[in-house]
């Protein structure tokens, strides 16, 4: 499904509709039928910019690593900051090793939502147009009583990272959600703005990040969040508008809630990268012995999961130069100790 060419052919139903329009704007009362053919199949409806959508191409680069190297540009051009006021950075060396407690298959929470609310603050913060739906936009559909004021949409008005970052944290500890689901949700938050050609901006960024985050923990949590819940930490929206709100972020997306762990992979090490360049480093300790052997451990397990897995397709394992034998007794080498 999604392939536009297949070996075997397929042709959608010619499902035919009537469709009751005016025949002039001076007499609309004289209305005439005309007949729609050919709707199109969902596998049709696939986005034609798909080698260009980092939701899917592993290639293509992540929108909102691209909007901050924008600001970074801007903001060095303007003001150079001198070397001697950057915090140092810790390096390895020969006698430590430094080491932060963030992987690809387990990302640290506070840190990734952390880069997730600074991604989203670059979408709002360099966006180009003001394109927007009225599902997600708070002067139709508001989170709180209040409402949004008339101005809410002005440039003036972006929310900081520090306000993304408390909205974001508050839903994932009231969910008790993981830091992949983060990654999952800025995933769809791309795919989102690529699918429906639509802009993050102050009156809608709330309510594009709920629907995200909703969509998110449903489609990676293994527990899932019940639309039910979030009413319970946002006190004014109701059951209703969270399905709606769900029902229409799935329809944007033209169904499409895959992410393969290319694109997975390639969100996490951009964040990464996000931070880095903001200053949003991962706090990292030195490698210490019982650490070392946990990470000895889980290489062992892996080694030996692929070795079984190597087996079964009939791949030869090959030996290192310690393994070798000589006439059945073992000729292991001592292994060499750095100090």
């Amino acid at each position: 499904m999604g392939n536009k060419t297949s070996c075997c052919s397929y042709s959608s139903p010619q499902t035919s509709h009537r469709v009751i329009i005016p025949s002039s704007i001076e007499d609309p009362l004289n209305e005439r039928e005309i007949s729609v053919t050919n709707l199109q199949h969902i596998s049709e409806r696939e986005n034609d910019d798909g080698e260009l959508d980092p939701s899917q191409n592993p290639m293509a680069t992540t929108i909102f690593i691209a909007r901050s190297k924008t600001a970074m540009i801007r903001r060095k051009s303007q003001h150079q900051i001198a070397t001697d006021q950057r915090p140092l950075k810790k390096s390895s060396s020969c006698s430590t090793i430094y080491l932060d407690d963030s992987t690809v298959s387990q990302p640290n929470l506070k840190n990734t939502v952390k880069c997730v609310a600074l991604a989203i603050y670059y979408h709002i913060k360099n966006r180009t147009s003001q394109r927007e739906i009225e599902i997600f936009d708070e002067h139709v559909h508001p989170l709180t009583r209040d409402g949004a004021g008339d101005d809410y949409n002005k440039h003036h008005n972006n929310p900081e990272h520090r306000q993304i970052y408390k909205f974001v944290r508050t839903l994932f500890n009231a969910a008790q959600l993981t830091a992949e689901c983060a990654i999952i949700t800025l995933v769809y938050l791309e795919r989102l703005l690529t699918y429906a050609e639509l802009d993050i901006q102050p009156s809608n960024w709330k309510r594009i990040v709920l629907g995200a985050i909703l969509l998110a923990s449903k489609v990676w949590d293994d527990q899932a969040v019940w639309n039910v819940d979030y009413c319970q930490i946002l006190k004014d929206i109701t059951v209703e508008d969270m399905n709606e709100l769900e029902r229409q972020f799935l329809e944007f997306l033209q169904f499409n809630i895959n992410v393969t762990s290319s694109v997975y992979a390639k969100y996490y090490f951009d964040l990464r990268t996000l931070a880095e360049d903001n200053d949003l480093t991962f706090p990292s300790e030195p490698l210490s012995i019982e650490r070392a052997q946990k990470l000895e451990a889980m290489s062992r397990v892996m080694q030996d999961k692929f070795t079984a897995e190597a087996l079964k397709m009939g791949l030869k394992k090959w030996s290192s130069l310690d393994n070798v034998t000589n006439g059945g007794v073992a000729c292991r080498k001592s292994v060499a100790i750095l100090s």
